[in-house]
């Protein structure tokens, strides 16, 4: 029903304001909204596959998106992390020392996980929060952006246009592994909570007794 919903949506947005369209979706789709790109681009290179799109202009508009959104993210990362974590922080267990190992892991990685995180399902709505939070470099991070999100992109379109009529098909099997990659981020989160919560435990520990070996 949810998908009957997107893909109505979607094919009438794009049908009704063209180019724009695409690069609305796709800012969108850069952002925190998990809206599929694997519905927006197979449209639109079933679109082109009917000549009434341009091949190129799609991939400029949509790529243009991408890298718009995934900017509003890096700016609500950089802006606004470090006061949210100083405030909300001890309810997620995240502390201030974690934004720390988090800048200098970017510095070390950060080039490729920008890059290969525009390929990963549940993974490149979010992954501009933590990059504008590790003050990444905003001329990488754009760069490396364009470049992921225009191959990712142009595959699709590419995929729409071969399959045509049957471009929903990506969406059918592109779902199953998002739903793998949030399954394997969901636990991930739990794995790193509990190790959170065994280190303040323990933190806690040596300090009652360190208290009781003064008294």
């Amino acid at each position: 029903m949810l998908t009957e919903f997107l893909v109505n949506s979607i094919t009438t947005f794009i049908s009704a304001v063209s180019y724009i369209g695409i690069f609305i979706l796709m800012l969108l789709e850069s952002t925190l909204i998990p809206l599929p790109s694997e519905l927006v681009m197979p449209f639109a290179g079933f679109l082109v596959a009917l000549g009434k799109m341009n091949l190129w202009l799609v991939i400029i508009f949509s790529t243009l998106g991408s890298l718009a959104g995934s900017l509003i993210g890096y700016w609500i990362g950089r802006k606004y992390s470090k006061s949210f974590i100083k405030k909300f922080g001890k309810y997620l267990l995240i502390e201030v020392e974690h934004l720390k190992k988090a800048e200098k892991w970017f510095k070390k990685y950060g080039n490729k996980t920008i890059f290969f995180s525009r390929f990963i399902p549940g993974v490149r709505h979010v992954i501009s929060v933590p990059a504008g939070t590790a003050k990444m470099s905003l001329k990488k991070f754009s760069i490396l952006t364009l470049i992921g999100a225009g191959i990712w992109n142009s595959f699709l379109l590419w995929l729409g246009y071969v399959l045509e009529k049957n471009w929903q098909i990506v969406y059918s099997y592109t779902k199953i592994i998002d739903m793998l990659v949030i399954a394997i981020i969901f636990l991930l989160i739990i794995y790193y909570a509990y190790k959170i919560m065994q280190k303040n435990s323990l933190r806690a520990k040596a300090k009652r007794v360190l208290n009781t070996k003064r008294k």
